[in-house]
């Protein structure tokens, strides 16, 4: 049987951590906004491409970015979607054209989001992904990957995760509200350990 999850959560919920997990447990595609416009950047909408958009460092529009994630959704069988719908818009689209199975919600405090975000670290070399006190390396500063340094990136201080939170809140809150109302979204707690989570998502998802 495929599953067409979808994951909503803050930066630092843990969306993508789960998300690839569960496309690993249940054989589907794991659909994120930003791969989904990498993989279809040239791809003609009767807006333009994605590519003509992120080449000028612009936003991509809508309607555009709700047309590429159709064409990866379309193309899936089965997914796990992470990243999008980030507004009202998307959300409505987004249930104008699939039927869901599970809308989940990793919910977590405010400044746990803050302690995780500002503690992630990302390997310089490879892209691999730490955290100071939740997935440290085993050497301080060093990638156990390839040996390559281990960095902040300049998104994960305490002033921009702030920032990105904010956003989330004001852009994604009328998206919890779209998909409480048609009566779909499940919370789940996001400050469990990652297994736990994935236990109790898995048990949504089966049910």
């Amino acid at each position: 049987m495929s599953h067409r999850i979808l994951l909503l959560g803050a930066p630092g919920a843990g969306k993508g951590t789960q998300s690839a997990k569960l496309a690993d447990e249940y054989g589907v595609e794991h659909v994120t906004t930003g791969d989904a416009l990498r993989a279809n950047k040239e791809m003609e909408t009767e807006y333009g491409t994605p590519k003509s958009f992120m080449d000028a460092g612009e936003l991509v529009p809508d309607p555009v970015v709700n047309e590429i994630v159709e064409a990866a959704l379309d193309d899936a069988d089965g997914f796990v979607l992470d990243g999008y719908p980030r507004n009202l818009d998307q959300a409505e689209y987004l249930s104008s054209i699939t039927d869901l199975d599970a809308v989940i919600l990793l919910d977590v405090d405010e400044e746990v989001l803050v302690d995780r975000l500002t503690g992630r670290r990302v390997c310089d070399d490879c892209g691999a992904n730490f955290h100071v006190d939740f997935q440290p390396p085993e050497e301080p500063g060093v990638c156990d990957e390839c040996g390559g340094e281990l960095i902040q990136r300049d998104d994960d201080t305490e002033e921009t995760a702030r920032e990105r939170l904010e956003v989330f809140y004001e852009n994604t809150e009328p998206v919890i509200e779209h998909f409480r109302d048609e009566g779909v979204l499940v919370e789940v707690d996001g400050e469990a350990t990652p297994d736990e989570v994935f236990d109790r998502i898995a048990d949504i998802v089966e049910s």
